[in-house]
């Protein structure tokens, strides 16, 4: 094996990668607001581990003057007591980010911050458009030089150029939700106003906490619960919320669409999101058992043990064993200490990243049938180690069962699931993918059993039927447009 090919297998997962965690907060008392937001980004980390940010200012002082940090790495190696005491102000934007290849980089790190004619910008997004390009090539077009190669730049000029014609920052936000496509949930700060905006068809999350005199936006509810505050409510698809200590919570619901075309990721209920936040008034904890209860209904086999890959299996295996009566058991111990943050090894380094992260039980597993839950098999790089690993530890059977549909078309959304020839289950049936995997029989969740999981709510299915809410780009965004 080549030190590439080793490199590469750490670094890239067979999971979908989800692309980044946003958290803006308000304290009308004029309290400083680095600290919660760091710990509010320590809550999101899973949602992105390459770079972070904050950017912070003070109502109180001179209008537009922003103090930011930002650098690539975990939250944790990012930021120190020291440079948190020197953000200093009452409103802030904070962001974890995740990438794909090729633009992982320090320039690329949010939030962004923007100094124009009227004052200042920082911007904080979760998502993807599908016209960055022509938008980009649009703006170049007319003299404006970027500093990165993301699309949440593209956002943030669009914004600056509306405000110049709008009564206000969150006008100028509107007229550019007009003009972008795709999904993003935004949190910006302008120097006296938080504001918050998710795309009309809700592809990605985003929601509402207060505590005390403060304000929250984020992405996820397990945020706010980390740092006691009370949940006041998801932002609608397509809603604009702007948080000022004059009028509270204002809300613009002028580019809101039918409940019939909301999109949400289902992938934050499979996958993405912390299994203890709620999306949309949905348990992500629940959506998970219900994932594995499904399984159980429609692909049941005899089994002495169900376990699952952690840690988003987890939960879909004892909905399994609920529904089963089989008993659930722990098969894998994960290394806490591994994210997707490697060292690169050196040539004659061996070692499977996949045994690096997991390590099999075999007090659990030896001379059992065993029914092994996971979340997905995108490439099928790790599953079949996986099953090799139950093997290796004495599993007398081995039967995978997984909580998702088979992935058979890209994500144009902000989920790098790849180009449909790098998909296992692309031209292949499960027979031959479970030949691969070297299981003794595989089984996935049906589509049509997804709505049932997340109560009915409007969701994208793309990656696995190929329909999309909006018309997939002509060109290629998923590499150097990135999020």
């Amino acid at each position: 094996m080549t030190e590439k090919s080793i490199y590469e297998q750490a670094k890239v997962t067979d999971k979908p990668g989800e692309e980044c965690g946003v958290f803006g907060m308000y304290d009308f008392d004029g309290s400083d607001v680095s600290g919660s937001i760091y710990y509010g980004l320590l809550a999101l980390q899973h949602r992105g581990q390459e770079s972070c940010g904050i950017a912070v200012s003070d109502t109180s002082g001179p209008k537009g003057k922003v103090l930011s940090v930002k650098d690539m790495g975990l939250v944790n190696e990012a930021f120190n007591p020291e440079n948190l005491e020197k953000l200093k102000g009452d409103i802030g934007v904070g962001h974890v980010r995740y990438s794909t290849a090729g633009s992982s980089t320090r320039e690329n790190a949010q939030p962004l911050v923007l100094n124009y004619v009227k004052g200042t910008l920082a911007l904080a997004h979760n998502g993807n458009l599908v016209n960055a390009p022509e938008l980009r090539r649009d703006l170049a077009y007319t003299g404006a030089i970027f500093q990165t190669t993301i699309d949440s730049e593209v956002i943030a000029y669009y914004i600056a150029r509306e405000r110049l014609n709008s009564k206000s920052a969150e006008e100028a936000v509107g007229r550019a939700m007009g003009k972008i496509k795709g999904a993003y949930s935004l949190v910006i700060m302008s120097p006296r106003k938080l504001i918050g905006a998710r795309d009309p068809y809700g592809f990605r999350p985003l929601c509402i906490g207060k505590r005390d005199n403060a304000y929250i936006l984020t992405s996820e509810s397990c945020a706010l619960d980390t740092l006691g505050v009370t949940f006041v409510r998801d932002v609608l698809p397509g809603e604009i919320v702007t948080i000022t200590p004059e009028k509270g919570i204002i809300s613009d619901t002028s580019m809101c669409i039918s409940k019939e075309e909301h999109a949400r990721c289902v992938f934050e209920y499979i996958y993405f999101a912390r299994p203890d936040s709620y999306i949309d008034g949905v348990s992500v904890y629940h959506s998970r058992i219900l994932a594995g209860k499904f399984l159980a209904m429609d692909s049941p086999v005899e089994a002495d043990i169900v376990v699952g890959v952690p840690e988003s299996g987890n939960c879909a295996a004892m909905g399994y064993a609920l529904q089963s009566g089989i008993p659930y058991g722990t098969a894998f111990v994960k290394n806490a200490y591994i994210g997707r943050t490697f060292i690169k090894p050196k040539q004659k380094t061996r070692e499977s990243s996949v045994q690096v992260k997991l390590n099999a039980l075999k007090e659990v597993v030896n001379g059992k049938r065993v029914i092994m839950i996971d979340d997905s098999i995108v490439r099928g790089t790790t599953s079949d180690r996986i099953v090799h690993m139950l093997r290796e530890a004495g599993a007398k059977e081995v039967h995978m069962r997984v909580s998702s549909p088979p992935f058979l078309w890209p994500c144009y959304f902000g989920t790098d699931v790849p180009a449909r020839e790098q998909l296992i289950a692309y031209n292949r049936s499960v027979d031959e993918i479970c030949k691969i995997i070297g299981a003794d029989s595989l089984a996935y969740l049906r589509t049509e059993r997804l709505d049932e999981m997340v109560n009915e709510l409007g969701i994208c299915k793309g990656c696995f039927t190929g329909k999309y809410p909006i018309d997939p780009p002509e060109e290629d965004i998923r590499g150097e447009f990135d999020k």
